[in-house]
């Protein structure tokens, strides 16, 4: 019974640890500032669910699509963000069962808001409801950088999870996985991160001490976390050791904290006002937006 006990230990520290970075994906890929708009609303007496984007790449227009019932028409109504100017109309084109429209693009950071009205028999109806969409332009992220780059950041996450619960259990593993997490994090946020702001928005860190990147800054404290936790856990060798296991503890509610905190919130923005004062685009760009 021992002997099952301590075989099926380990693999429900595993299951817990990967259940945990499955939530914290999730909940990045649904949240956060660029991730599309999703609602429904009643045209024609129908109910319509339609999704509208928050994030393009920059140098091809926005496309703006929502389904409509036949004899419905539309105008999507957009200006730069966060001007005060007068709003565009663009009217929308059917495509099939959709109307669509498209946006002009604009430089890598800038950002739109915009919505769309809907003309009915009976009486218009604006989606979304409220306050506009706000979207952002970026450069274009080869897969080949972004994949690696988010197979890291998350794989970290699980071994971090991973490494706390064994801290807590006294499991003299904790240390050993330690500062694989900081390796991981290491080239997942701080070699392959910089490599994608670089391509997204043509800067490698926008984080502190250069700017207030929320992103950047999140990178930066969990590694922080993990690299101290790591030299404790590597100083203090006893598994029981109080002090190591709350670092190790410590270190994985830091990074559980970053990964619940939305990403791209408060990310770079295009100050248009320098832009066209005559600076170049990616002197325009700032953060903390």
């Amino acid at each position: 019974m021992t002997s099952t006990s301590s075989r099926l230990h380990p693999a429900l520290l595993w299951a817990a640890a990967f259940a945990l970075m499955v939530g914290a994906a999730v909940w990045q890929r649904t949240t956060g500032p660029t991730y599309p708009r999703r609602g429904h609303s009643e045209i024609a007496g129908q109910d319509v669910r339609w999704r509208l984007l928050r994030s393009s790449v920059s140098g091809a227009p926005l496309l703006v699509s929502i389904p409509a019932p036949a004899g419905v028409t539309g105008t999507a109504h957009y200006r730069r963000y966060p001007l005060a100017e007068p709003y565009t109309a663009v009217p929308m084109t059917r495509d099939g069962e959709s109307l669509d429209a498209l946006l002009p693009s604009q430089p890598p950071a800038g950002k739109l808001e915009y919505y769309v009205v809907l003309e009915t028999a009976t009486s218009p109806v604006r989606i979304p409801e409220g306050d506009p969409i706000v979207m952002r332009f970026k450069g274009d992220v080869p897969a080949g950088v972004l994949i690696p780059h988010v197979v890291f950041m998350f794989l970290s996450m699980m071994l971090g999870v991973r490494t706390a619960l064994a801290a807590l259990l006294a499991r003299p593993e904790a240390a050993r996985y330690a500062r694989v997490v900081v390796v991981g994090l290491t080239l997942g946020g701080l070699v392959l991160g910089p490599l994608v702001q670089k391509y997204a928005f043509d800067a490698y860190w926008t984080g502190w001490p250069f700017g207030s990147d929320l992103t950047d800054n999140k990178t930066l404290a969990m590694w922080l976390a993990w690299v101290i936790a790591a030299l404790v856990l590597g100083r203090r060798t006893d598994p029981a050791d109080r002090v190591a296991r709350t670092t190790a503890v410590v270190a994985a509610a830091v990074m559980i904290a970053v990964y619940v905190v939305p990403h791209s919130l408060r990310g770079s923005q295009l100050d248009y006002g320098k832009l066209e004062a005559g600076g170049a685009a990616k002197d325009a760009i700032t953060t903390g937006h």
